[in-house]
C-alpha cells in the first residue's frame, strides 16, 4: 500500500486560521508602533523649541544679544527669530542663531504651532501679547497616554 503525501483540507484550514489570528494580532501592533514614532517626534521637536525659547532668553538676560521690546520680558517675538538669528549686541555684524529650522509637526505635516505668551493664562491658546513664551502642538486628537497633544 501507497502512503499519499500533501496536506489534508482540514490542516489547510487549520494553517490559515492560526495565520489570520497572528495577523490580526500584529497589524494594530505595527499601527501602535507608527503612532509612537510620531509622538516620540512630536516630544522632541516641542523640547527643541522650547530650548531655543530659553536660550533666547538666556541670552538676553546675559546681554549677549540685542533686548526685544520691555513687554516681551526677554522673550522672542517669533519663532522665526529663533531661526534668523538675533542680532548680537553693542551693534556687532554678527546674529545669534537658535534653531536651524522651524520643525514640521508629525501629526498635521506643517510647520506651523501654537503660541503661549507671557501674559496669557495658563492653559489659555491664544498667544495675544506678541511674544513667544512656549508652543504646543496644533494636533487635533489624543496621544496613547490619553492626554491631548495641544496639552504636551
Amino acid at each position: 500500500m501507497r502512503a499519499t503525501r500533501g496536506f489534508t483540507l482540514l490542516e489547510m484550514l487549520i494553517t490559515a486560521t492560526v495565520l489570520l489570528i497572528l495577523a490580526g494580532a500584529v497589524i494594530p501592533m505595527a499601527k501602535n508602533g507608527v503612532r509612537r514614532q510620531k509622538e516620540l517626534e512630536l516630544r522632541r521637536d516641542l523640547r527643541e523649541m522650547r530650548l531655543a525659547i530659553d536660550a533666547y532668553k538666556l541670552a538676553v538676560e546675559q546681554q549677549k544679544i540685542a533686548s526685544p521690546p520691555i513687554e516681551n520680558n526677554g522673550y522672542p517675538e517669533s519663532l522665526e527669530i529663533l531661526v534668523e538669528g538675533a542680532p548680537a549686541k553693542g551693534g556687532k555684524t554678527s546674529k545669534t542663531l537658535f534653531l536651524r529650522r522651524i520643525p514640521v509637526d508629525p501629526f498635521t505635516s506643517k510647520a506651523e504651532w501654537g503660541l503661549r505668551s507671557v501674559s496669557d493664562e495658563p492653559g489659555s491658546t491664544s498667544g495675544s501679547s506678541g511674544c513667544v513664551f512656549d508652543v504646543y502642538s496644533l494636533a487635533p486628537g489624543k496621544g496613547l497616554n490619553g492626554i491631548p497633544y495641544r496639552e504636551w
